[in-house]
């Protein structure tokens, strides 16, 4: 288990990729940390601490969502994003919003799978490389006489193994034995990792579109019913440092135990899950509606309970959802946070603004955050062995450009130097691969000669940027 971080460790490490909101940053970093104080509490006082809920309102662009996914990765919490306005009134056809419970759920099932895969890997690579030394040297097999009744039960059971099934009689002789203590050294020494082997992959199993609807009521009928009938397999062949990879993968699945991490994934879900709303300014009252569209104070009622604390079927067992924490965010643009209904406001008692954008925002979003956008962008062009520079003349006048469309046009936030940037290198990201250049630098006169025309043609601008 990992060392909690203290809400300055969180705000400091929310700075490598989110530029200003420092606001907003420390309201999460609480309300994060409440939780682990809360854990420290004896039972009783725990049930009664519910977490603070947040609502952030700010326009598009200024970074509400990267900030509560940077969140979730820095805390190594369960954390899905949902729009609101993928929900629909109970009654109506649509997602129901137990569905992002049931999400989470999922989320952190995978989640404590691959932290119980780890705990065994040293063990299921050396059941792996078994696996593989019997097929690279396979023994000398001799057909059994069986009944039907052995057949379909070889069938059942050798459906899931690599093994020789009970069909067949192996023999292995003293020199095939020699030959696989020699291949079990090479591969030990990682001799053998371009050499092909043949393998038998599950095959994928094709999506249910009935499975989510089954998923409301918490019940996986495709899961029972793949469970009762064969598995699918397929030969490949792969390179033995693909093969064992995937060897690894069954034999782990084999030796991890699917009840405690089902358990221990409801329980990482309840405590500790994040689910994030976007767009919930969209389901306020302010954003008037065509008449007969299904109501959003409608679909306001039914996320009601959930924020507020109920318990959710899930295909894995009940959820309980009162200490989970929920962030829901909006531009509010056309609707105001008092358009919520009164019962859904009092669910969210922090409220944090995000501020807009300013030109100097831009200049240290495009420099400052791990991987920047420039760094992207010369990462790209590295990769035709080419040095892509930006002047700082440049960079600056890059940020003007995006500040005044913005400002010209709708506000989209930091997205809109992605256009920018975009337009900016096309002929250098289309010339790349034929130039021979080694150093491409992009000064502002660069700049301003590839932009000059959907700077000065306003009309223009709206449709290209």
């Amino acid at each position: 288990m990992m060392e909690p971080k203290t809400p300055k460790q969180i705000v400091n490490l929310l700075n490598k990729y989110i530029i200003g909101q420092d606001e907003a940053k420390k309201a999460v970093a609480v309300a994060l940390y409440n939780r682990y104080r809360r854990m420290q509490l004896s039972h009783k006082m725990q049930e009664d601490i519910t977490p603070k809920n947040l609502l952030m309102a700010g326009p598009t662009g200024v970074g509400k969502t990267e900030i509560a996914r940077r969140l979730a990765a820095i805390v190594q919490a369960p954390f899905i994003k949902v729009e609101a306005t993928k929900f629909t009134e109970v009654g109506y056809v649509g997602r129901d919003v137990e569905s992002m419970v049931r999400d989470l759920v999922n989320e952190a099932v995978r989640m404590e799978e691959k932290d119980q895969f780890e705990r065994v890997r040293d063990q299921a690579t050396r059941e792996a490389n078994k696996v593989l030394v019997r097929l690279l040297v396979p023994g000398i097999k001799h057909k059994k006489q069986q009944n039907i009744l052995q057949q379909w039960q070889n069938m059942m059971t050798s459906v899931d193994s690599d093994y020789p099934s009970n069909s067949s009689e192996e023999e292995v002789t003293d020199e095939i034995r020699n030959e696989r203590l020699s291949v079990s050294e090479q591969l030990s020494k990682g001799l053998l990792e371009d050499r092909d082997v043949t393998i038998n992959v599950q095959q994928t199993p094709k999506v249910n579109p009935m499975s989510d609807m089954m998923g409301q009521v918490g019940f996986d009928v495709s899961s029972m019913l793949n469970g009762l009938a064969p598995k699918k397999q397929v030969k490949r062949t792969l390179p033995v440092r693909d093969a064992r990879e995937i060897l690894i993968q069954e034999q782990s699945h084999k030796m991890v135990d699917y009840d405690s991490i089902y358990q221990k994934a409801i329980e990482r879900t309840a405590n500790n899950g994040i689910i994030f709303i976007d767009e919930i300014d969209k389901i306020a009252a302010g954003n008037k509606k065509a008449s007969g569209e299904v109501s959003r104070e409608g679909v306001q009622r039914d996320i009601l309970p959930i924020v507020e604390g109920s318990t959710v079927q899930t295909k894995y067992g009940p959820v309980e959802t009162d200490h989970i924490l929920f962030i829901a965010a909006g531009a509010f643009s056309e609707a105001k946070p008092s358009d919520l209904i009164p019962e859904l406001q009092g669910r969210f008692p922090i409220r944090v603004e995000l501020n807009p954008l300013t030109k100097e925002d831009f200049v240290k979003i495009l420099k400052d955050p791990a991987d920047s956008l420039l760094e992207q962008y010369v990462a790209l062009m590295k990769a035709d062995g080419i040095k892509l520079v930006f002047t700082q003349e440049a960079v600056e006048q890059i940020a003007k450009i995006a500040y005044d469309v913005n400002q010209g046009t709708d506000n989209i936030g930091a997205r809109r130097l992605a256009t920018i940037l975009e337009k900016l290198l096309e002929d250098v990201l289309y010339e790349g691969p034929d130039m021979e250049m080694g150093e491409i630098t992009i000064t502002e006169a660069y700049v301003n000669e590839k932009l000059s025309d959907i700077i000065t043609n306003k009309d223009l601008t709206k449709f290209i940027l």
